[in-house]
């Protein structure tokens, strides 16, 4: 063994220096493992779990026991084998006991009877659509001459939308944010009201905004055009989750013109805050992209149930698609076409932005709404509202911003009195307001300020021009 031992030390050397003698130990003997270090080497610690001693009858036992367990498994798994793959009989045929005759019943079964037939299975569309639905292809052809094109002139540039024909005389469904800020209105109709041989300039007609009402995101047009091909309106209230709808409209521009999606209607009575408007909406898995909004949400008989209104854009989402009731739409469009705007609104006659919570902390003043324009005439001027006032408070209910603000005027009917707590000047007071009737002039005073939220500071002078504004540096918020 090349001069060791069994033990793994090497034999005794009297002739060799003492200091590295090591005396010669068995380990093996006393039932151990070998551990010999061998010098030079460092140490290495490794853990082994200890098992438990057992006789040499608990051994046998424990064997045995082992044996009849593999084979009680090799049995089962052969009779299992031999069901599943029908190799064997395991009941004769003239057994009488209930299995054998179950078993030899099924033999005589035709594996073919038991099959589903999928050369004809529905689509998801038609297991969306009642009994008496129209086909898809023919909804479509009914429609989209009843969609149009928006194009508005802006100061950025072109915007494009899309449109519901509400009336043969050239009256137009959109939304309110598809014209927004618009200098010019156009609407381009569907070739269908060509012979195929105009373009699209010869198609566009110059729009009248007749009035719009931000609240509820809907607007009308006019345009001078007769035997337009009218929409038929259907009911939003006997809408089901889960049934057919379908999408018609211009998504990302005209060139993609009376585009049409199918999908479900995911869920009904959403509640949903887009640019300090709360809104109650439809939802849908109908692909729903920029160009689409007011555009028209259809359901399996080709009528108009929504106004296609907005989408959730990320990357991390998709099938998420909003549209206004058409039930909750058709008053509002009522009183637009009739008045220009919508009647018995309660106003409170001010513009202003939200008070957010940075600037809150920087200046040391309450999140609220910070009035910058009061108009003249209104029932905030009769009070003694003022330029520069946060109002913090309404009717008792606290506020950080429009949102919470127009919730509870919301409440409330014209000629009501309403409490606004309002800090200024370093302290607190109550002013009462009697509410106006909002109308075209000021429907939309309770709205955000279209200038920078850091503008309403650079002139903040309530305080006697004390504060500039630091996040003026990084061009505001």
């Amino acid at each position: 063994m090349n001069g060791y031992n069994g033990g793994g030390y090497p034999p005794y050397d009297e002739n060799r220096t003492p200091s590295v003698q090591q005396p010669y130990v068995n380990r093996e003997s006393l039932g151990d493992k070998p551990n010999f270090v061998p010098q030079g080497i460092a140490h290495e610690y490794s853990y082994e779990p200890v098992g438990k001693k057992s006789s040499a009858g608990k051994k046998i036992l424990t064997a045995f026991a082992a044996i009849l367990g593999v084979g009680a498994i090799a049995v089962t798994s052969i009779v299992g084998y031999r069901i599943v793959t029908d190799r064997d009989r395991i009941f004769p045929a003239d057994r009488n006991d209930a299995v054998g005759k179950e078993v030899a019943d099924t033999e005589h079964i035709d594996p073919s009877a038991a099959s589903v037939n999928r050369s004809n299975l529905p689509t998801l569309e038609q297991l969306a659509a009642p009994d008496d639905a129209m086909k898809i292809p023919d909804i479509i052809s009914k429609m989209t001459p009843s969609v149009v094109g928006i194009s508005c002139i802006t100061n950025q540039g072109i915007a494009t939308g899309s449109g519901i024909v509400l009336s043969e005389d050239g009256y137009i469904i959109t939304n309110a944010h598809v014209i927004k800020d618009a200098q010019s209105i156009s609407v381009v109709l569907p070739p269908y009201y060509g012979n195929g041989n105009e373009n699209q300039d010869e198609l566009t007609y110059t729009a009248e905004n007749v009035g719009k009402d931000t609240q509820t995101d809907l607007a009308v047009l006019k345009i001078e055009k007769n035997d337009l091909v009218k929409a038929e309106i259907g009911k939003s209230a006997d809408v089901q989750v889960g049934e057919l709808a379908i999408v018609i409209g211009n998504p990302l521009g005209l060139d993609l013109a009376n585009t049409a999606t199918s999908g479900i209607i995911s869920a009904k009575d959403r509640t949903i805050t887009v640019e300090d408007i709360t809104m109650k909406v439809f939802q849908t898995d109908a692909s729903i992209n920029g160009g689409n909004s007011g555009g028209a949400l259809i359901n399996a008989y080709g009528q108009v149930v929504g106004i296609t209104s907005a989408k959730v854009a990320s990357a991390e989402v998709e099938g998420l698609g909003f549209a206004i009731p058409i039930d909750d739409a058709l008053p509002i469009v009522s009183d637009l076409m009739s008045y220009g705007y919508v009647t018995g609104r309660p106003s409170l006659g001010i513009t202003g932005a939200d008070v957010k919570s940075a600037y809150s902390t920087y200046y040391g003043i309450p999140q609220g709404f910070l009035v910058k324009t009061v108009t003249a005439g209104s029932g905030a001027q009769a009070a003694g509202l003022k330029e520069n006032d946060i109002i913090i408070a309404i009717d008792d209910t606290i506020i950080n911003g429009i949102v919470q603000l127009n919730d509870v005027k919301n409440k409330h009917k014209p000629g009501d009195t309403v409490t606004l707590t309002v800090y200024r000047s370093n302290r607190k007071i109550n002013i009462d307001v009697v509410l106006d009737e909002a109308t075209g002039e000021t429907a939309v005073t309770e709205n955000n300020d279209t200038r920078r939220s850091s503008d309403y500071y650079n002139d903040y002078n309530d305080y006697d021009n004390y504060y500039y504004d630091p996040f003026s540096f990084f061009g505001g918020f």
